[in-house]
């Protein structure tokens, strides 16, 4: 009985509101919608297209340094030194990702919100080209930190 209740209130919950995030600049998010690559770096998106959990913001981090929190239907874009590096979610629990990058490329890293016991749970998944740019148009710039 409990644990239905719990279920309903954490549903009713992911259905209240939008949690707000400092959104980044519309030229920018323009730009970076083209998906042109720099040769000298890699680009990586760390989209949220979904609109479940709306009410919950989860902190990202690229090699341990905080890029900011996501919300429902938004995107960070980072440029990174190619090599290995480590994305994480964070949010009822902590989601890693370790991808390793290529000068000139573009990577999409896709946060799933799910259902958690207490609050919502996040997982990350590199994504495919076609489905991350899909994604990322669903999706609007957060300004990071």
């Amino acid at each position: 009985m409990f644990a239905r209740f719990l279920v309903a209130a954490i549903f009713t919950l992911s259905l209240v509101g939008c949690a707000s995030v400092p959104m980044g600049d519309a030229k920018r998010n323009a730009e970076l919608k083209t998906f042109k690559t720099n040769t000298a770096v890699a680009g990586v998106y760390i989209y949220r297209n979904e609109s479940f959990g709306a009410a919950v913001k989860m902190d990202i981090l690229v090699d341990g340094k905080a890029l900011g929190e996501t919300a429902a239907k938004t995107y960070f874009y980072s440029e990174l030194t190619p090599g290995k590096h480590t994305i994480t979610s964070k949010s009822e629990n902590d989601d890693t990702i370790e991808i390793d990058t290529v000068a000139g490329k573009l990577y999409y890293v896709w946060q799933e919100v799910k259902m958690g016991l207490m609050y919502a749970r996040t997982k990350l998944h590199l994504v495919s080209e076609e489905e991350g740019k899909r994604g990322v148009l669903e999706s609007e710039l957060i300004a990071t930190k």
